[in-house]
Formats: structure tokens, sequence, C-alpha cells
């Protein structure tokens, strides 16, 4: 498939051009090379040569090289610099502290810090419980990464996995007001995670597990969930698996079939595809079929770790043997969360009536959704230049805005479900279609819905808030 330029391959040009004429011959060649100007800016103006900064969006790094080149080789236009946007965005970090409260006066010093502080910690010694109220930890997640699994990078490590922690706290700060920090832990091995993670909890109002990869991320989740009094979540598996519930629903209802007589096949069944099929099972889905890299997935199979040997059980009542092509045979459905080249458009025209196509692949989706487009009657993928952008960021604000409101101790799997349907609810009948089947990231009632059915869905048992009262 052929990349589209994306804003996170922009940037700024910067040409000496000997006329003004030749603006429209560089802005020309750039579009007709590929790229997406985005601003054109007067630097120098002058009566003869001038200095113009023209901001372009890239398919890659190798294509905004040859656009410099390019420019570069017009006659009559020099390039002086050209400056990478998204790194200069990133340069010093993208989070920073900021303090709640003033420091005027030796009066708020001694509040905030000594001696005044001394008596707030008396207090928490006393009552342990009020450090909740007391401390940022009522409001505090951290998100913590081995740097095992970056995005679809890999095994990038801690140093390299630190830029995809701070954005995640971003996020966190901008869609939900949490404070996030960011933990990238020096480690990869499952002991030394769990407890070091065990070690910074009390700061914590909740654990946000980023980026490690499978299947260790799942005896992480489990281990911290049984050991730790706050809810741990493990956003690449639930967070994902949440919006694509969220969107099959609608996808679903779109088409005019129901979940319960559907039959969905999932490709990759790894953290977010183990996710996946355990929410939608939850859920009620008519027929599933789990395919990994050896086929479809069996029972049998000595080979299978816990999570997956749960999903073979559980999954595929007609006891379809094969590979993904014989998986896919009247399928309503066919969700993707391996890799590029994975799906064919041979697979799509084995398909049910109306498929769905959900190649969620980053950056590269399992098919080119231009294929999949010509047999499926939805499309949705993980890239933000197509429609129905499957994100967790969808989720991952609201969902612990609501956890944090009631002081949740743990997840469960009604909260979820409530948290999928929810979201599958901002989208009115009169807006649903091919191409819009979940909301925008930037539609403010999605925070909103998703932390009031977590705050609904929590259980008195399972709440600080509750317990106390």
């Amino acid at each position: 498939m052929g990349a589209s330029p994306s804003a996170s391959f922009s940037v700024t040009i910067r040409v000496e051009i000997a006329n003004a004429r030749l603006v429209g011959v560089v802005t020309a060649n750039i579009s007709e090379a590929g790229g997406a100007i985005t601003a054109l800016d007067m630097i120098e103006p002058g009566p003869e040569t001038l200095v113009v900064d023209i901001t372009v969006n890239a398919e890659d790094e190798v294509h905004s090289t040859k656009l410099r080149d390019l420019v570069d080789s017009i006659p009559g236009v020099t390039v002086r610099a050209m400056s990478d946007r998204t790194l200069l965005l990133h340069l010093g970090g993208v989070l920073g502290t900021m303090s709640k409260v003033p420091l005027k006066t030796r009066e708020d010093l001694s509040m905030a810090y000594t001696p005044g502080v001394a008596r707030v910690c008396l207090a928490i010694a006393k009552d342990p419980s009020a450090a909740r109220n007391l401390t940022i930890k009522r409001n505090s997640v951290a998100v913590v990464t081995d740097g095992s699994a970056v995005l679809g990078l890999g095994n990038l490590g801690p140093a390299a996995a630190l830029p995809v922690m701070e954005g995640k706290a971003v996020l966190f700060k901008r869609f939900a007001d949490v404070d996030a920090w960011p933990i990238c832990l020096a480690s990869q091995d499952v002991d030394e995670i769990v407890r070091a993670v065990e070690l910074i909890a009390p700061v914590f109002g909740g654990i946000n597990l980023e980026d490690i990869s499978a299947p260790r991320c799942f005896e992480v989740e489990r281990r911290l969930r049984e050991s730790l009094d706050i809810p741990v979540f493990h956003d690449d598996q639930h967070g994902t698996a949440i919006v694509v519930l969220a969107a099959i629903l609608n996808a679903l209802k779109v088409v005019g079939k129901k979940l319960k007589d559907a039959k969905i096949v999932v490709v990759g069944i790894g953290a977010a595809g183990v996710a996946i099929s355990t929410l939608l099972l939850a859920e009620g889905v008519g027929d599933l079929i789990a395919v990994d890299r050896t086929g479809i997935l069996d029972p049998s199979d000595k080979n299978l770790d816990e999570q997956r040997l749960h999903i073979a059980r559980a999954s595929n009542p007609n006891r379809v043997t094969g590979d993904l092509s014989d998986a896919i045979v009247g399928a309503d459905a066919i969700i993707g969360v391996s890799g590029k080249g994975s799906i064919q458009e041979s697979h799509l025209l084995k398909m049910a009536s109306s498929p769905i196509v959900f190649a969620l692949a980053n950056p590269d989706p399992e098919i080119d959704p231009v294929i999949a487009r010509r047999h499926a009657a939805i499309v949705a993928t993980g890239r933000s230049d197509e429609p129905n952008q499957i994100n967790n960021v969808l989720v991952f604000p609201g969902f612990f805005r609501g956890l944090l409101d009631v002081g949740a101790r743990s997840i469960t799997p009604q909260m979820e479900i409530a948290a999928a349907r929810a979201l599958a609810g901002i989208v009115g009948d009169e807006e649903l279609s091919a191409a819009y089947i979940v909301p925008t990231v930037f539609n403010p009632a999605v925070t909103k819905a998703i932390a009031d059915a977590i705050r609904s869905t929590v259980r008195p048992e399972h709440s600080v808030v509750h317990r106390q009262s």
C-alpha cells in the first residue's frame, strides 16, 4: 500500500528563491512529487531574492529527503535548511509539572512545605486511606512500560519508549484531566517489573501498562491485579478491545446484523487479539474463530499459553480447522491485529454479504483499505488518515477518569462492556454510516460517556470511596 502524506512526517523547508515567480514552480514540484503543502511563510522578503518556509507533510523520512533534494535542484532555488517538525515538537519532552498552589509568601511556604506538611504526613500515618484526599494519589496514573513492544516497532528498550509514554500522559491530561507519569523500567524480567510497580504503587490511583510484549504482559497484569488495591489496566489489550467492540456493534447495526448471529474472525492472537476475542465472547458473539500465524487456534495444541488456550476452548463452536482461508468462509467480519499482508483480497471473496473488515495493524494495515473497500461494506483501520480510525485513545482517558473518581480498586469485564456500549452509543442512529462507526477523539462526549459508564458500574466492594462511606 502506498503511504499517504502525514503530519507525523511534517517538515519545514527553508528556501532562498531568486525571484517571486519561482515560488509557484517550487510548490508545484513539491505537490507533483506527492508532498502535501500545509503552510508557506515569508521569512525574508526582498525585491529580488526572498526566503520562504514551506511546511510539507511527507510520506516518510525518505520521502521528505527526496522533496528537499528536488527543491534544491530547481534552478534559482537553494535549500538553506530542513527541520523535522515532529522532532522539534519533542525537544525537551512534551511533559512538565506545575504547582496547584501559590508560593508567594512565607505563610504559603510553611503550609505547602515545612513545618505545615508534617501535619499532613501524620494524618496519613494515622489513617493511610487519607492519602487519597491529601495527596496527588486520587488523580494520578503511572504509565508503565519495559520498552519491549513499542508501538509497532518492536523491542526498542525503555529510553526509546519514553516519548510514547510522555505522549500518553499528555493524552490523559488533555482528554480527562488525569495526571499521568511515564515510568520506563530498565528490565524485561516479569518478577522485576511486578516488584518495581508494587514499590511505586503508593503514589498512584491506577496503573496503565503499556507496550509490554505478549505473553509476558498477561502475567504482569495478572500478578499486579492480585497484589495491588488499585486498578491495573493493560491498554494494548483492554483499551483496544473496548474500541473494537464498540465499533463492531455499530458496524453490524449499519449492515443490519446482530452480534449474537454474527461470525467474526480475529487474526493475530497477541495481547490485543486475546483481549478482543475475550470481550466479544463475553458480549455474546455468535461464532468467533481465532487465527494466529500457525492457523486456527486448536485447544489440543500443547504449545498454547493459558490465555490462548482459553480462547481456543471458548471459541470456534463448529471446530473448523485449517488456516485463515478456512476460517473466513461465511464470516460477517474480520478483525486484523497482526501485520501487513496477513489478509488477502481472496480472503474477502469468501465472506458473507456486506462484510466488515477491520485492518488495525499500524502503520501498515493487514490489507490495503482501497482494496478492502472493493468488497467490504465497512472498512476500519488504526490510521488517522482513513475513515473509522480504531484508536484506544477513545477509551483510556475516560476509563481512568471514572475509575479514579470512585476510587476503584479493581477492573471487571462488566466495566469494559459498559465502556464499549457507552462509546458505541455516542454515534446516534442518524449519524451512523459506513464511514462513521465510532466518534472522533475530539468529540467532547467521549470521555464523559465512558467515565459515567465506569462510575455506574463499579460495585461498592470494588471502590475505596464506597468502603469509606
